[in-house]
């Protein structure tokens, strides 16, 4: 059924299944989920940040510990599949650089870059195959980035990410307005990058793709973006509930278990709203006035003070993924709730192909 819809094209790169999978941080978005992705005809992406997380780092630098890390994700996921594997690298990131050139050097086939705008990026990747996609929230920003690719670097995007305000995890919304639902909807913000972005292909005779992301959750969603003119849609959340998934049976389990009222905007410590799953961790936090006690050997994201946040994101994070539930964060997308059983990666891709078929029909 699937080769009904049109593959995103990214440059060169073709994706059968017009699915990306969103890049969640700190051990969620794997080699083994990504893969599994890849070989079922979408974009698997590794997401780079805390890979290293749990590995004994004693007499090293943590630099290195991540470099190494991510390499042997991506050298993991291409023994799995010969899909298309990318990477998610945050601009926030202290050691972007360094990760951006080691997906190159590995020849991860997109880099996926977004908490921050990667104006930057393509100087790190001059010469290299590796497909750059930029992820916006804004159209304002979708044209700051393509007007400093186009002069610095003479080149454009392969493809834009939007990302709407349902999306999980860190968002590119302030806190204010997605606790009052004023953040706007993803359909008119991809809209308005969709636009731009077929401006600079009619002036530039080249090719930008637009995905949208954040609160894409089954076939109908597809379709309807495609109908919109999107190239393909990003989804995160859904994939969690996949055999693929190797994060804790536990993290899993909060997915099945979460109801709607339980999806809470929480404000980060590195300066950012971030989208969780409410349990006892954030209830002691939101009711504010703690901190807890940490030691911080390397400041992972830039817009992080160690002295001054209330606890580590990096660890609570690392602490759901291995399943210490009571000491996490929860990252889950607004429709998590949605989410009912654990499938198959290959199971799930081919029900979401299955539904947005019967609504382009």
């Amino acid at each position: 059924m699937a080769n009904i819809l049109k593959p995103l094209m990214i440059g060169d790169l073709e994706v059968r299944i017009p699915i990306v999978l969103g890049g969640m941080g700190v051990r969620v978005s794997t080699a083994s989920l990504a893969s599994a992705v890849a070989e079922a005809g979408g974009a698997g992406t590794i997401a780079s940040v805390g890979l290293a997380y749990g590995i004994d780092e004693t007499g090293r630098e943590i630099v290195e510990a991540s470099d190494e890390a991510l390499r042997n994700e991506i050298r993991d996921a291409k023994r799995l599949t010969r899909g298309v594997v990318g990477v998610n690298i945050m601009v926030a990131l202290s050691n972007f650089e360094n990760l951006v050139r080691t997906a190159v050097e590995e020849r991860a086939d997109f880099i996926v870059s977004g908490a921050g705008l990667p104006l930057r990026l393509p100087e790190h990747t001059e010469g290299a195959s590796t497909k750059l996609i930029p992820i916006v929230s804004s159209a304002r920003a979708a044209d700051l980035i393509i007007k400093t690719w186009k002069k610095k670097y003479e080149r454009f995007p392969d493809a834009i990410v939007v990302e709407g305000p349902d999306a999980g995890g860190h968002i590119g919304f302030k806190l204010a307005d997605l606790q009052g639902h004023t953040a706007g909807r993803l359909e008119d913000i991809f809209n308005d990058v969709l636009i731009l972005a077929r401006e600079y292909e009619q002036e530039y005779n080249t090719r930008i793709p637009v995905i949208p992301a954040g609160g894409i959750f089954d076939g109908k969603d597809m379709a309807r973006f495609l109908k919109m003119g999107a190239g393909g849609v990003q989804m995160a959340t859904r994939f969690v509930a996949t055999f693929e998934c190797s994060v804790s049976e536990k993290f899993k389990a909060m997915y099945l278990a979460a109801k709607e009222e339980d999806v809470i905007i929480i404000d980060s410590p590195v300066g950012m709203p971030a989208r969780a799953i409410r349990n006892n961790f954030t209830d002691k936090f939101l009711s504010g006035g703690e901190r807890m006690k940490f030691r911080c050997s390397y400041r992972c994201l830039r817009t992080c003070n160690p002295a001054t946040v209330p606890y580590c994101i990096a660890k609570a994070l690392g602490n759901a993924s291995q399943g210490d539930i009571d000491n996490a964060v929860i990252f889950a997308g607004a429709n998590v709730s949605k989410v009912n059983k654990i499938v198959s990666v290959k199971d799930l891709m081919e029900t979401i192909v299955g539904e947005a078929l019967l609504e382009l029909q």
